[in-house]
């Protein structure tokens, strides 16, 4: 009877605990569930959250096609070497110094630094940045006609070399996670070595020049200021929270310097660091 008694007390006790061993049990994985979850999520480049705000610096490298053309000063001097003459009264001389536009092509290089500011996803940032280009090309124009009041004939060389340039821009962009698509514009400012000079002639029936001719109007220069803008656009990828890259297209136009108008088509690749 005793052994039954015991044997009774110790198959209650065993199927209560059976019976409260999941309860018990259900309240530990949480903590080992909750672990899980909060572990920090590997940053990605085809989603995910990045900071795109903070300072960042670096360099590029590309190729740049520069396009000379005559423009309104190369004209001016043309007309001034004639100021006063009847010459005018029969002919514009500034479209006898019109010269075909030419480029040049080659490599470029350079150094940028701006600060970018999040609005949620939508980014506007400011750069500044230096860009060597070392592009030159060479024009010249002859002509000659005879007129009611005599021989007139006219010369021009038009050389013009873009050194280098800096710009100063915005960047508006939106954020796709690591991804962000820019537009960009500014202000430009080329340092230039020209050579741009008009020589004319005005003569008599006998041969003999008039007075005050022949004129020279213009010669060379160096580290000639042009201004002008640049606008453009991109795709900055982040490969880390530190690491940018980049590639871009930027249009730059300065206008009439010393009389030729010079633009720059620029396709490049680039990369920076980020703080």
């Amino acid at each position: 009877m005793r052994l039954r008694s015991v044997t009774r007390v110790v198959g209650s006790f065993a199927l209560a605990a059976g019976l409260g061993a999941p309860a018990f049990a259900a309240d530990y994985p949480v903590l080992r569930g909750s672990q899980i979850e909060d572990m920090p999520q590997a940053p990605s480049l085809s989603g995910g959250s990045y900071n795109w705000s903070g300072f960042y610096f670096g360099g590029f490298g590309g190729l740049s096609q520069t396009r000379f053309r005559t423009d309104k000063g190369v004209l001016d001097i043309a007309r001034g070497a004639f100021n006063g003459a009847s010459v005018l009264n029969e002919l514009d001389p500034g479209q006898l110094v019109l010269s075909s536009a030419r480029t040049d092509r080659g490599s470029t290089f350079g150094a940028f630094v701006g600060y970018n500011f999040a609005f949620g996803d939508a980014i506007i940032g400011f750069e500044a940045e230096y860009s060597r280009v070392d592009q030159s090309t060479s024009a010249s124009t002859l002509e000659a006609r005879l007129l009611s009041s005599g021989a007139m004939a006219i010369a021009s060389v038009q050389d013009a070399r873009l050194n280098d340039y800096f710009n100063a821009r915005i960047r508006l962009g939106y954020a796709y996670g690591m991804w962000m698509p820019y537009f960009t514009a500014g202000a430009a400012v080329g340092r230039f070595d020209t050579n741009v000079a008009v020589a004319a002639d005005w003569a008599n029936s006998s041969g003999a020049s008039y007075y005050g001719w022949p004129r020279v109007l213009g010669g060379a220069k160096k580290d000639v200021w042009g201004y002008g803008y640049s606008v453009g656009g991109g795709l900055e990828a982040a490969l880390t929270e530190n690491l940018l890259v980049r590639g871009e297209y930027l249009f730059s136009s300065f206008n009439d310097v010393e009389g030729v108008t010079v633009n720059v088509n620029t396709a490049r690749v680039g990369a920076a660091i980020k703080f």
